[in-house]
């Protein structure tokens, strides 16, 4: 089939071109992932979702990584479920606490290389890249039949630190690299359409339109330890009625919000009312100390009284724990909870404080909507798309909560009207939290995205999507220039053979 480029556009934007029932028909494929380091975070969750979505879908899957410790990882991967080859381990992350992204880069490569020289590269019909792009145009390259689908979290480029003249100059190669070897993928896709937007202003080259793939969360209940039953019933007593705030201690988070919000509520005086900030903690982060020292002096200044619990040592020395201290507390602080301790918060919680702003995405949320809890979240970012805002009298069959703007004293008025809503032991949220998380945000959705996805990287599709590109001109002298650039200011093999391999990936492909 021939396309112009303007019939090749119109053709994609109305989804008529032939995908064969939208890409993989019926077809089993072996799929590989590639993820730098298999450990325990949002992003890593991620890819055991879609690895085992995939898996139980008859897809034969296997996850390639730089580092996987199998006493610190998921439990699909520690038990074997899911199978996982490391190369590359023995490769340092860093240099002095600097260099972070050159070492994961030379990580990534030295995995791709190895992957390469084994013959593993051909053995898979298609590669799942997620963090980390760099190694799209080796794969591109030397595989016979693979494909590349490119998830992107969020732009990399926009989460380095660039404090100074020499940070900033430091990671220009590494932004340009990122932009065109992620074009070199046979498809994108992202985590959220706030991320997507973000996307399209960032990578300004790229022709590319990423599709949406949300993260998922199980639905399955999570067992709770007794222990942490004990320790519940022990800090909070039945007839304690408290608010839950869940993020890491850091200044990003915003979570003073949740602190002046519930002050400003009349749910502040109710002599049962509690708020509950929990989150990850670090003694060795100075950030981490800092946060939570300003937090505990707001509190003080609004006049709440409060306490901090170390889950850690609450659970270590659960006999010393003063129940007449943590009674008389209107906020708690507890750090670094266990999964399970926070799963019966979230069970037991009247309501989600949900504080970031602009956030990627954010599955803490999904996790309360899953259990029936409504959330309160700011009205821009991720939430804007898991968290469907109460319309009284309007849309009472479908909310989960409330957005609003980055503002206490909106916030207290959202804590306050959701009193009437909560009054019942049947509220609307117990039915329209789970149910939306279930047709939007489950396992099977998020498969059903990806194999979506992973059809339209299918040679018909994509050679149509790159017809479709102005940019291709452009794209060639600019990496042209780029490797040239490279190599006059590191003169070293390891860059000149990245920056033939994103040069002669530009031509081939573009």
């Amino acid at each position: 089939m021939e396309f112009s480029r303007y019939q090749t556009l119109n053709t994609l934007r109305e989804g008529k071109l032939n995908m064969s029932s939208h890409g993989l028909s019926k077809e089993k494929l072996r799929v590989a992932f590639i993820h730098p380091d298999l450990g325990i975070g949002g992003a890593e969750r991620l890819v055991v979702d879609a690895a085992m979505g995939l898996q139980e879908q008859g897809h034969e899957v296997i996850i390639y990584t730089s580092h996987c410790n199998r006493s610190h990882c998921f439990e699909e991967v520690k038990t074997g479920t899911l199978k996982v080859k490391v190369y590359g381990d023995m490769l340092p992350t860093n240099f002095m606490g600097k260099f972070f992204i050159m070492f994961a880069t030379l990580r990534q490569l030295y995995l791709t290389l190895s992957l390469i020289a084994t013959g593993q590269i051909n053995e898979h019909d298609i590669f799942i890249v997620d963090q980390l792009s760099t190694c799209v145009p080796f794969i591109k390259c030397f595989t016979k039949t693979g494909r590349v689908l490119f998830y992107c979290h969020f732009p990399d480029q926009l989460l380095a630190k660039r404090t100074s003249i020499i940070k900033r100059m430091y990671r220009i190669p590494f932004d340009f690299i990122e932009q065109v070897t992620m074009g070199a993928a046979d498809g994108t896709v992202v985590n959220s359409n706030f991320t997507k937007s973000v996307f399209k202003k960032t990578f300004s080259l790229l022709s590319v339109i990423p599709d949406v793939v949300y993260p998922c969360v199980d639905l399955h209940t999570q067992s709770i330890d007794e222990a942490d039953i004990t320790l519940y019933q022990k800090i909070l007593p039945s007839d304690v009625q408290f608010y839950l705030s869940i993020n890491r201690f850091e200044k990003k988070k915003n979570i003073e919000l949740a602190i002046t919000s519930f002050a400003s509520s009349k749910e502040s005086d109710r002599r049962n009312a509690k708020l509950i900030v929990v989150g990850g903690y670090d003694e060795r982060v100075t950030e981490n100390k800092q946060c939570l020292r300003n937090l505990e002096e707001l509190s003080t200044n609004l006049g709440l009284s409060h306490i901090t619990l170390h889950y850690a040592k609450l659970i270590k020395e659960f006999e010393k724990i003063d129940i007449d201290v943590i009674s008389n507390a209107k906020i708690i602080f507890v750090t670094s909870i266990s999964s399970s301790f926070k799963e019966l918060l979230l069970q037991r919680t009247r309501l989600l404080l949900y504080t970031p702003s602009y956030e990627h995405f954010g599955i803490v949320p999904l996790e309360a909507m899953k259990l029936g809890k409504p959330v309160l979240a700011v009205n821009n970012g991720g939430p804007l798309e898991t968290v469907v805002t109460l319309k009284p009298n309007e849309n009472e069959n479908e909310s989960t909560g409330w957005l609003r703007r980055s503002d206490a004293k909106e916030w207290a008025g959202a804590i306050d009207e959701s009193v009437k809503y909560l009054e019942s032991s049947e509220t609307i949220f117990k039915t329209n939290g789970p149910r939306r998380v279930r047709e939007k945000f489950s396992r099977d959705a998020m498969t059903r995205d990806l194999e979506f996805n992973i059809g339209k990287t299918s040679p018909q599709y994509v050679n149509a999507r790159r017809q479709a590109s102005h940019w291709a001109p452009v794209k060639i002298l600019a990496t042209v220039l780029m490797s040239l650039f490279l190599y006059y200011l590191h003169g070293s093999k390891i860059w000149s053979m990245v920056s033939l391999a994103v040069l002669s990936v530009v031509f081939v492909y573009y």
